[in-house]
């Protein structure tokens, strides 16, 4: 799917979900919406209503409608039902329409009677990765990981955090040889990441 680590403790899914036909779970409900949650352990709904969280990871292999055909990793499919109550990540938040096939995907939300899961949040093509610093540029940083070289290219969110101090939109103190943990978007197109947020010194 994408450069991710060996074993990513990856938790957590899409934006809302109707419940027996009747009943919207807001995208709250079931947990934060920011790229950490990605990656958290799940945690117990703070709905009632809502007794297990469901998640599910792959590649999109077609969009029809407002339902997300995924193919899993483990050989797996899911179906994934988009409501307007889906919160949609893509290296910053944004909409269904942002999303492709061929992207990566990691979901939350609840599993209908049919077996799809109606999303309260979608995170796609989100990666955390352990890597070195090889080389910087003016727009990018060049990353060793497992043995393969990256792109991670500098976006307006792109911020980093050092020695765990608070996030910072300067770049400057980043240094090649560095261990870096870089969170962000892979672009399936050519295999570079969107960077949203590199942490050195942790």
């Amino acid at each position: 799917m994408t450069p991710t680590r060996t074993s990513p403790a990856r938790r957590s899914f899409l934006a809302s979900a109707a419940l027996g036909g009747a009943t919207i779970v807001g995208a709250s409900a079931l947990g934060a919406l920011d790229a950490d949650a990605a990656f958290a352990a799940p945690a117990p709904s703070l709905d009632p209503a809502v007794t297990r969280t469901s998640f599910a990871e792959g590649r999109i292999g077609a969009v029809k409608g407002s339902v997300l055909h995924v193919a899993g990793s483990r050989g797996e499919t899911h179906r994934i039902q988009l409501t307007n109550a889906t919160s949609v990540w893509k290296a910053r938040p944004t909409t269904a329409d942002a999303i492709e096939v061929g992207d990566g995907l990691y979901a939350r939300g609840v599993e209908m009677p049919d077996g799809a899961i109606a999303a309260d949040a979608v995170w796609v093509n989100i990666v955390n990765l352990y890597t070195t610093i090889r080389g910087i540029q003016r727009d990018r940083l060049h990353l060793s990981h497992g043995g393969h070289e990256l792109v991670a290219r500098t976006i307006p969110e792109t911020a980093a955090s050092y020695a765990g101090g608070a996030l910072t939109s300067d770049l400057s103190r980043l240094r090649i040889g560095q261990p870096a943990q870089v969170l962000g978007a892979w672009r399936p197109a050519d295999n570079s990441i969107d960077l949203v947020r590199v942490t050195v010194g942790h």
